[in-house]
């Protein structure tokens, strides 16, 4: 594992491919109460790249990278993810793939899809989940926080490759696509008030 810490933006000169695995940290859970912190990229070769947002959203190469419609996104649980993408840094992150969406729609056989289940079952690696609730806000992260921040994106290419395989063999890649694709839509809602409101319903 190889860690990179950057300061309120990436280097121009990094560049991830035709994907990108990617994760925020945020003060909490409510995207609008609490601030974006941190984005955690990876191309999936073992090195991640930390962005710290020390309340400094400009950041115009990460942006770029983000909103690429040429590089697909891949994340875990991207509904949170891309809310508070749009919402600090103003704007749509796609294409998107998000493995939780295609664990739920593949690995029926469990309700355990949260990302150290995925690592654990499909590439036996086991994740710490210890510096989840810590102080992303803070103004030098510890080594157990990076490391923790790193271990979100490192593996996702290899569970999205994974997940893939029986999407295609269940027959519900097109399903799942269409998925991807209302999440930004779903993000809007969340950021205009629908979150907790299943407009779907009767």
């Amino acid at each position: 594992m190889t860690i990179t810490l950057h300061q309120n933006d990436l280097p121009a000169d990094i560049t991830f491919g035709s994907s990108v695995a990617v994760d925020t940290e945020a003060m909490g859970l409510n995207n609008h109460r609490d601030r974006l912190c941190l984005v955690q990229l990876s191309s999936g070769d073992g090195t991640a790249h930390l962005v710290q947002l020390n309340k400094n959203y400009a950041a115009p190469n990460l942006k770029k990278l983000l909103a690429d419609p040429d590089i697909e996104k891949i994340f875990h649980f991207a509904r949170f993810d891309v809310a508070i993408i749009k919402k600090y840094l103003e704007i749509d992150c796609t294409p998107i793939y998000c493995t939780k969406i295609a664990s739920r729609l593949c690995r029926t056989y469990t309700d355990r899809h949260g990302l150290r289940d995925l690592c654990r079952e499909i590439l036996k690696v086991d994740l710490s989940k210890q510096q989840q609730t810590s102080d992303w806000g803070a103004a030098e992260l510890t080594e157990e926080q990076q490391k923790y921040a790193a271990s979100d994106v490192l593996y996702l290419h290899a569970i999205k490759d994974h997940l893939a395989a029986v999407l295609e063999r269940e027959n519900r890649t097109a399903l799942a696509s269409h998925c991807f694709e209302f999440l930004m839509t779903r993000a809007e809602l969340d950021l205009g008030g629908w979150i907790d409101i299943d407009i779907f319903a009767h």
